[in-house]
């Protein structure tokens, strides 16, 4: 599932908690009401490049998140990654380990 709403993605960052990875902040809110799985949004800003660039970058967050959704402790949560300039030139491993290791410190998924 996606988030596409404007409201959701401001309930996630009201209401949620940030981490901060290398490549990439992770904003997280466990919705209670939420019924359908985990859902994520991608979101990567100019700051990151141009069109190219961000287009990239919110392909690899993409593939991240479609390998991470499995591993999730808890299926009612939101989930927004936003890409960071570092993002560029990195592969797709890179930033799935590094987006992976902090979920895991953060006690999202489990090691």
């Amino acid at each position: 599932m996606k988030l596409v709403k404007s409201w959701q993605f401001r309930k996630v960052y009201d209401e949620g908690k940030k981490l901060v990875c290398d490549y990439a902040v992770i904003f997280y809110y466990r919705n209670p009401e939420a019924q359908e799985g985990p859902c994520f949004g991608i979101v990567a800003s100019k700051r990151v490049g141009g069109a190219v660039e961000r287009n990239r970058a919110k392909r690899l967050l993409r593939e991240t998140a479609r390998g991470l959704s499995g591993k999730l402790n808890h299926r009612n949560i939101w989930i927004v990654l936003v890409a960071k300039s570092r993002i560029n030139g990195r592969a797709a491993s890179e930033v799935a380990d590094d987006i992976r290791h902090g979920m895991e410190d953060a006690g999202l998924i489990t090691r």
